[in-house]
């Protein structure tokens, strides 16, 4: 009796798989859109005035040295814009990867490592790429290596934080903990992001081209997910 009516139970589900994945995809788009959009409005030099503008916005008038704030406002930046530094997001990264290997999660594991990577080469060819100089307004809150566009931090900040928030919300059944996971995952992403413009070590385009990559890899990683989800219930119900 009960046979008969699997179809009718799993094909809802394949519904709202195919409704969220094409969500996802209209986001990726949207995502590799506003990089690709940011960076021409850079290269034409459309965004340096307000560059500047949101920069200067951050210091003293009377001292471009000294950011705005009290001197711990200054240290509790360096703190928040070391979690998109490489050291962090690397310990991080391979702590996750080894959790969920040992819960079983392989696939997660993989996706992870997998979107990580990609999205470090790819902002690694991009600064050279487009070769951006860094902010010489203002001196430097942090020290800095490699060219200003995109930010890496912010791009690597989102792309791990918001695949780590995908893949542990997959194996989360409480709704509300799914919530908690995607806040904190966005307040990282934003709080790293806005610390390397507070710290004068990149242009607020930068920040907002490297938000929209990591974005764009982070949906990338729940687009798989999404797909080994679908071709497990279609399994399921042959």
């Amino acid at each position: 009796m009960t046979t008969p009516d699997a179809p009718l139970v799993r094909k809802p589900i394949l519904q709202r798989i195919e409704t969220r994945a094409l969500l996802i995809w209209l986001a990726g788009a949207a995502a590799i859109w506003g990089f690709f959009n940011m960076a021409s409005e850079v290269t034409e030099g459309d965004t340096d005035i307000v560059d500047q503008q949101l920069l200067l916005m951050l210091r003293q008038p009377s001292d471009l040295s000294d950011p705005i704030g009290p001197r711990w406002v200054e240290e509790a930046m360096r703190d928040i814009t070391a979690l998109g530094g490489f050291t962090f997001l690397t310990i991080a990264t391979i702590v996750a990867v080894l959790l969920f290997s040992f819960h079983g999660k392989r696939r997660q594991a993989w996706i992870l490592a997998g979107t990580v990577l990609a999205a470090q080469m790819s902002s690694e060819v991009l600064k050279t790429l487009y070769d951006r100089p860094r902010p010489d307004l203002v001196p430097h809150g942090s020290f800095v290596y490699t060219q200003s566009f995109p930010s890496g931090h912010s791009a690597l900040s989102a792309a791990v934080f918001l695949t780590l928030a995908t893949l542990i919300a997959s194996v989360e059944k409480r709704p509300n903990s799914k919530i908690l996971i995607y806040v904190l995952a966005l307040l990282i992403t934003v709080g790293v992001g806005f610390s390397r413009v507070f710290l004068g070590v990149h242009w607020p385009s930068d920040v907002l081209a490297g938000w929209s990559l990591g974005a764009t890899w982070a949906f990338g990683a729940w687009i798989v997910l999404e797909w080994m989800r679908r071709r497990d219930v279609s399994r399921e119900g042959a």
